[in-house]
């Protein structure tokens, strides 16, 4: 696996109101990490896996899974999932069980107040006992060297919020709102925002976006949409973003190319995108062949 991501010392300051759940270190920005998992989708990522799902509605999360975890002795990467403002994961259901079905074994805390993301960090240590229990369904069928963290609107706030944690790899916002600060962690975000958003506006999205370039960040406005047209199946930001949690959650190499490179296939997707950036530090990830 790839060298480990540097901790900032000034990341302490948010750390006094999010305390260290755990120190598993997480990938490196530069490679997605390599990982014997669930099989490939070819580019079908707007269309559901081949895990058939199941859900485990409990008091503090929902947890989406495959049905059978490990059934071929692969070790499914974790998706730690934050609400929006007064909302529960069921209002995101279609979407997290499109995630499950990829492979993915999804934590969304039941909180309608993400933002500190507490709870959605808590996803993770519970996972980690299950993943030891033998008699638990999820016993050594969790991959806990591939963590992200995901959400939308305040959830998408505490998506950045969650990746202080040093367990998380990769974070993506949707539509976030503003109680966060990227300088505080230093892993790839895809930030995504609406053309028609008047709650979360695209130049706030931005405005986080250019504010981590300390980090690879990729920022992907989604034409036509409005705040709430994530919600549900997750619409036109499905595909994207389940590309991006299986590229840097799975080592999924045919990701690669629509995110990274010279010619990287969203890039030139005008019909999705309003707006499409990357950073610097975006750039420097090579496409397919090294290119």
């Amino acid at each position: 696996m790839p060298g480990r991501r540097r901790r900032r010392l000034w990341g302490g300051l948010l750390l006094a109101v999010l305390p260290v759940l755990g120190t598993t270190p997480a990938a490196t920005a530069e490679t997605a990490p390599a990982s014997a998992g669930p099989p490939s989708v070819g580019t079908a990522w707007d269309r559901p896996g081949p895990y058939e799902v199941e859900v485990d509605v409990e008091v503090v999360h929902t947890f989406y899974r495959p049905k059978d975890p490990g059934r071929s002795g692969e070790r499914h990467p974790v998706v730690i999932w934050g609400n929006g403002t007064g909302a529960v994961p069921g209002i995101y259901g279609s979407l997290l069980r499109h995630w499950a079905s990829h492979g993915f074994i999804v934590a969304a805390a039941n909180t309608p107040t993400s933002d500190f993301a507490l709870s959605m960090r808590a996803g993770i240590d519970v996972l980690e006992r299950r993943n030891a229990d033998p008699g638990s369904v999820y016993s050594g069928a969790v991959d806990l060297e591939h963590i992200g963290s995901a959400g939308h609107s305040q959830g998408g706030a505490a998506a950045v919020n969650a990746a202080v944690d040093a367990r998380v790899d990769t974070a993506v916002p949707i539509q976030p709102g503003p109680l966060t600060d990227p300088d505080l962690t230093d892993v790839p975000l895809f930030y995504l925002a609406g053309q028609d958003d008047l709650t979360v506006r695209p130049a706030l999205v931005k405005a986080l976006y250019r504010d981590s370039d300390h980090l690879p960040a990729v920022y992907g406005e989604v034409r036509g949409a409005g705040h709430l047209s994530s919600i549900g199946d997750g619409g036109d930001f499905r595909a994207p973003t389940t590309a991006w949690l299986r590229f840097w959650l799975m080592g999924d190499e045919n990701a690669r190319a629509f995110f990274f490179g010279p010619g990287c296939g969203y890039c030139a997707d005008d019909g999705l995108w309003s707006g499409w950036e990357r950073n610097a530090r975006a750039l420097t990830i090579p496409g397919p062949g090294g290119v």
